[in-house]
């Protein structure tokens, strides 16, 4: 039996505790906060309550294989998993809508001929096609597999180069997608807004983030009962039935070597906790910039991956109840000054002070180095939110913001992390799991396969079977 600690109760830091805990190892979890959670926050006040992370799951599959390899119980038996049906309503910045059915391809394509004109369906399912070879040439070693030793072959990029003539002509960001493939703005609007959810500029992503609609379009979109807090809830409650121990307010100073490899870790006050391992579910760049571990000069850092972009929030609780029309997510797009915003409105009592009341949650992309005040930033954000949200204005009681500031305060960085991406020169491939360092291990979002809820809870898996198998571990089968 090993002493394992980990640093910090995210996610994926969490997912790979409880599998190191049915192991048989002594795992002792340390966060510096007062909470569990890491980016699944929650926002409470008057009886309203709002996710301040991720407000829907995709690719589900990842939690029910945790919870059936930790226990008993199923994931659905923890939580209450919905599909969320449409999947999003879109309103472009001419005033057209389509709602986007869950997980049907078929319906999509419907759906965009009725709304755009014959042949827009078309155009996206041919898309799609493209997309799915580049899912295909990158699921396992990018989401299944560790990361392999030499990186270099998921520096090339994956998505498949059109033919020109008797040429072939290579397609490297993603707005050349929607620029020469789907021919359409509002289509390349529709592809844009997918790479913005996750923190990316379409300008400069790499023609691989097809998969992000891919994924969210094949396995659809799921909301969790109560909010996806109760998610952080759920895998909480399961790794503390494999035993595994919380010190919570117990940031780590530094992580301790000895003889060339990780032996425990120092706590704020001097407290020195000695272990086999260390799992850190910290963000990468943090760890190094805050002297936790080596590497002093910045040029020394192992690669990972930085995008420079984080989340503005506006919870708004409502005076009202939600109309009969409305949808679980509504995507604004972009019009003048008013940017793309995502706006949830998830139907849950759970989430209200009372059914003639509604919580509503507004999020938008941002670089973390915008200089444009929170407070100003948010009134465009209601703004466009009321494209989504009839008579919103009048039914404001109250808005609560949450900037990169905050997501810095409760995760340690300003940044969000992205899922990883192949190409772009390997810049968008996420710290490894296995650290320079024996015996330290990276987990979460920060490291491979990277952000989002389904990666951060892979990464878990990840370092688990590293940490239980040694090097001849090769991921799921």
């Amino acid at each position: 039996m090993a002493r394992i600690v980990v640093i910090g109760a995210g996610l994926g830091a969490m997912a790979a505790a409880a599998r190191l805990a049915v192991a048989g190892h002594r795992v002792t979890v340390y966060e510096r906060g007062a909470t569990y959670g890491g980016a699944v926050g929650r926002f409470e006040r008057d009886g309203f309550a709002f996710d301040t992370g991720p407000g829907l799951l995709h690719l589900p599959a990842v939690y029910r294989d945790l919870f059936v390899k930790t226990g008993k119980e199923s994931l659905e038996e923890c939580v209450t998993l919905t599909q969320v049906d449409p999947a999003s309503r879109h309103v472009f910045a001419d005033g057209t809508r389509v709602d986007l059915p869950n997980a049907s391809r078929a319906g999509t394509v419907a759906a965009l001929d009725a709304a755009l004109g014959a042949g827009a369906g078309e155009r996206w399912g041919d898309f799609l096609v493209r997309a799915r070879e580049a899912w295909d040439r990158t699921r396992r070693p990018l989401l299944e597999e560790p990361q392999p030793a030499d990186p270099a072959p998921l520096a090339r990029e994956p998505y498949p180069a059109l033919k020109a003539g008797l040429l072939r002509r290579p397609t490297t960001t993603l707005a050349q997608i929607g620029a020469r493939e789907l021919r359409e703005p509002r289509l390349a609007a529709l592809l844009d807004a997918y790479a913005w959810s996750y923190g990316f500029d379409p300008a400069t992503a790499p023609a691989s983030a097809a998969v992000l609609p891919y994924m969210e379009q094949t396995f659809g979109s799921w909301y969790v009962g109560g909010g996806l807090r109760a998610l952080a809830d759920a895998v909480y409650e399961r790794c503390r039935k494999r035993r595994v121990e919380f010190v919570f307010e117990a940031p780590v100073e530094e992580v301790l070597e000895k003889d060339g490899r990780a032996a425990g870790v120092e706590l704020a006050g001097g407290e020195t906790v000695e272990a086999d391992h260390v799992v850190s579910g910290a963000p990468v760049p943090v760890l190094y910039s805050d002297q936790v571990i080596g590497w002093e000069r910045q040029d020394d850092w192992p690669r990972h991956q930085e995008i420079g972009t984080s989340r503005v929030t506006v919870c708004l609780a409502l005076r009202g109840p939600r109309e009969a029309t409305a949808v679980h997510r509504t995507v604004v797009h972009a019009a003048g000054e008013r940017p793309t915003v995502t706006v949830l409105r998830p139907d849950d009592p759970a989430l209200r002070p009372g059914a003639d009341h509604e919580s509503v949650t507004v999020t938008a992309t941002v670089a973390t180095s915008a200089g444009e005040d929170g407070e100003s930033f948010a009134d465009r954000m209601v703004a466009a939110a009321g494209q989504a949200v009839p008579g919103l204005r009048e039914r404001l009681l109250w808005r609560h913001v949450r900037t990169p500031e905050d997501v810095r305060r409760d995760t340690g960085a300003a940044e969000v992390p992205g899922p990883a991406l192949a190409g772009a020169r390997g810049l968008l491939l996420p710290a490894a799991n296995r650290s320079p360092l024996p015996g330290l291990w990276f987990a979460g979002g920060w490291s491979h396969p990277g952000g989002g809820l389904a990666h951060a809870g892979m990464s878990g898996a990840l370092v688990a079977g590293l940490v239980v198998e040694g090097d001849g571990f090769r991921g799921s089968q």
